[in-house]
């Protein structure tokens, strides 16, 4: 396993063509812009070197016989899938951040199940090939992006009938050696420190849509992959030298999201999991959904004591603590959050095995954890902000406060309660400004599939007709016909 110097430097050997403000990037770890989220996946090579976390943050890999990075791990129980979530919840704790590596495991997970039953029912060799990549992935520590999202150009139109063929991505050409791909992926999570990623269809394909069930893994930096990465709230304070101003100044705010394009990118086969068939594309997105929101139960309720902690330490700056109306603001959050991990804990619980061997979590419950997170993570930062006041919105800058002029003002008319300097109380609401602004809402509401994608697979989760039977027989009706 990589240490965190080991994953830092070898980013280094690593380079993809990035654009950030209409410039080009030459160096992804030494960007101010960037350097959070690399600090952020840092931290899950740091902790899993370290003994208290070893049976939390690594595995045993039956495939290597040897222990690994759980962010590389196949599930193979319930267990896992528990240990999964309290993983995320330790990490949401250390970054307050998003640490980008549970898209490309939950990318892992989902593509080698359902290569094995490809495998079993065609006789392919795409799970022989996808083991291949698994091991280098486990035994070279590889961080890894999934891709799964779509531009979706009309959302009318299904892939094949949209105006511009590439608003989806698929194959263009295939040749003995390989396939060639051209389109997007958007919101593209640590894509850009990641050494590889992993690609997905972005919904079920229907006849006539093969070349648009692909499924192929590429180093990031491969030629005619080019990211775009994307704007995020208040980006432009690290490029002022500020460490005050940007909140979470080590760890920022989400993911690090790119548009990443395909300009007619050569695939070789050896790294094609998926090719046209059809119907396995939508089981491929299914699974990879269910172990994406299994996470947000974890991840965010991680951030969430970080929020919870921040509003707390603001009432002590503020000298109202003690007022009740504080607890039970205070409790209502720790309400909200203890109940979005409870629901990722029951789906990991509630887990079953694929015809694989490999665990996924229970569909229902991972869909009813996300949905959740849409509406509970609102009601927490809407109370952290209240708890925070509106000072937090008209702060003057860190470059006021270092104003031998002004700054003494800062200083004198700002401060909170006696004991409490100045600094410290504007620090606390530049982070909770910084973990309850737009970017991280927007994140919550959107990550792992809209709110509608979850209500349709709460619906076909729901059993409706099977419940309609228990009020019959509790009614004494004969059933239906």
């Amino acid at each position: 396993m990589k240490n965190r110097e080991q994953y830092i430097e070898s980013l280094r050997g690593v380079k993809p063509v990035v654009y950030y403000l209409g410039e080009k990037v030459e160096s992804v770890v030494d960007h101010p812009a960037f350097q959070p989220h690399v600090n952020c996946a840092a931290l899950t090579y740091e902790l899993a070197c370290q003994p208290e976390h070893q049976d939390l943050l690594t595995a045993w890999s039956p495939f290597l016989q040897a222990r690994v990075n759980r962010w590389t791990h196949i599930h193979e129980n319930t267990g896992d899938l528990v240990k999964k979530v309290k993983a995320l919840r330790l990490l949401g704790q250390k970054t307050g951040a998003c640490f980008q590596r549970c898209v490309g495991w939950d990318a892992l997970n989902a593509v080698y199940s359902v290569t094995w039953e490809i495998d079993q029912k065609n006789k392919t060799s795409y799970h022989t090939r996808f083991l291949k990549f698994l091991e280098r992935v486990q035994k070279d520590d590889l961080m890894l992006a999934g891709a799964m999202t779509d531009p979706k150009g009309d959302r009318s139109k299904k892939p094949g009938q949209q105006e511009d063929p590439d608003m989806y991505v698929h194959i263009v050409e295939r040749k003995p050696e390989g396939i060639v791909v051209r389109g997007a992926k958007a919101h593209m999570t640590g894509m850009i420190n990641s050494h590889e990623m992993l690609v997905m269809p972005t919904l079920g394909m229907g006849e006539g849509e093969e070349d648009y069930s692909v499924c192929f893994s590429l180093p990031v930096d491969a030629p005619g992959v080019i990211h775009i990465f994307g704007r995020q709230t208040n980006d432009t304070r690290r490029l002022e030298n500020s460490t005050i101003d940007t909140g979470n100044h080590q760890f920022g705010i989400v993911g690090g999201e790119a548009l990443t394009i395909f300009d007619d990118v050569f695939v070789p086969w050896d790294n094609v999991f998926l090719c046209g068939e059809t119907e396995y594309s939508g089981l491929m997105v299914e699974r990879f959904a269910t172990l994406h929101r299994q996470n947000y139960g974890g991840c965010k309720t991680g951030v969430s004591d970080v929020i919870i902690g921040a509003a707390a330490a603001l009432a002590d700056y503020n000298g109202v603590e003690s007022a009740s109306h504080v607890r039970d603001k205070l409790v209502e959050m720790t309400l909200l959050a203890e109940t979005l991990y409870g629901c990722s804990l029951a789906c990991s619980n509630e887990g079953r095995a694929t015809p694989s061997g490999a665990y996924i979590a229970d569909a229902m419950l991972a869909n009813i954890t996300k949905q959740n997170v849409t509406r509970n993570i609102y009601e927490i930062c809407r109370l952290a902000q209240d708890i925070a006041g509106g000072l937090m919105a008209t702060l003057p800058s860190e470059a006021d406060m270092n104003n031998i002029e002004i700054g003494p003002f800062i200083t004198k008319y700002l401060k909170g309660r006696e004991g409490v300097n100045t600094e410290a109380r504007i620090r606390m609401m530049r982070l909770i400004e910084n973990l309850t602004g737009g970017t991280a809402l927007v994140e919550s509401m959107h990550g792992a599939g809209s709110p509608q994608a979850q209500k349709i697979m709460i619906y076909r989760n729901s059993s409706i007709k099977g419940k309609k039977r228990l009020a019959e027989i509790l009614a004494g009706m004969e059933p239906e016909a």
